[in-house]
């Protein structure tokens, strides 16, 4: 099957075209450099920013913040009502592990709504596409599958995503909230959040620092698939009535933490 938006068919060919430039120096040997805040950066980043920028000012004219390019001001970013959120790798820890558990990350933004989310996983080749109101997939050697939340049934385990590279001693204290068994499922990158989108677990909290390209797009898959993105209360991580998750509405683009809930 094809995907039903041609835009969403060219955001997916941009994001392997990336992803193809990431398992050239995935294969090899590669520089890790510094960042002013001292997370690392590889040639891969740099690599599949440019060939993202390159892209989608081929096929739109709306801006574009991507990681590798976020010293926008404020003052400018405050009046885009549409516009591109891309992280060229996200998980650069797992990259750098070698563990296959990073990913191309390409949404549109509709004013502060994901709207069309591509995350693409190179190593694993695999991706996930959502598109508001049209449903979310899950793309394998060429085949599509739709794919949907599940939400979690009295007496089963909870299976409850956590990061590979970061844990939080409040992960804990969620889970003994939650009542019943528990069952801790390890990822990286955006993938955690495509986890709870295919069903293939109930709940992903954020209790860490994130930035808003981090999940923007799988943000997009996960609400296509019928999940909910909501800003986490710590003092009460499972209301029912949490804000949702938004994206460009304050000049800092660090998230608030967050829960990904089928």
């Amino acid at each position: 099957m094809a995907l039903p938006d041609p835009l969403a068919e060219k955001i997916l060919a941009i994001s392997k075209q990336a992803g193809d430039k990431i398992m050239e120096i995935y294969e090899k040997d590669f520089a890790i450099y510094e960042k002013e805040d001292t997370s690392p950066l590889t040639e891969a980043d740099l690599a599949a920013h440019k060939v993202i920028v390159a892209g989608l000012e081929a096929v739109s004219h709306l801006p574009i913040l991507s990681e590798e390019s976020a010293d926008i001001p404020w003052d400018e970013r405050r009046g885009w009502d549409k516009y591109w959120l891309v992280d060229p790798l996200d998980g650069t820890k797992e990259f750098i592990k070698k563990n296959g558990e990073f990913t191309v990350n390409i949404a549109l933004i509709d004013n502060g709504k994901p709207v069309m989310g591509v995350v693409y996983a190179p190593a694993l080749k695999r991706s996930y596409v959502g598109i508001d109101g049209q449903g979310a997939w899950m793309e394998s050697n060429g085949e599509f599958t739709p794919i949907s939340a599940k939400k979690h049934a009295d007496g089963e385990v909870w299976k409850v995503v956590g990061s590979r590279s970061h844990q939080s001693p409040e992960i804990q204290k969620l889970l003994e909230d939650l009542g019943g068994e528990a069952e801790l499922v390890a990822m990286g990158s955006s993938l955690k959040l495509c986890l709870v989108a295919s069903g293939e677990a109930h709940l992903y909290p954020r209790l860490g620092p994130t930035s808003e390209w981090d999940t923007g797009a799988a943000h997009a898959v996960a609400t296509a698939a019928g999940a909910k993105v909501t800003v986490l209360d710590g003092a009460n991580p499972l209301a029912e009535d949490a804000p949702d998750l938004t994206y460009n509405q304050k000049e800092s683009v660090l998230n608030p933490y967050f829960l990904v809930s089928a």
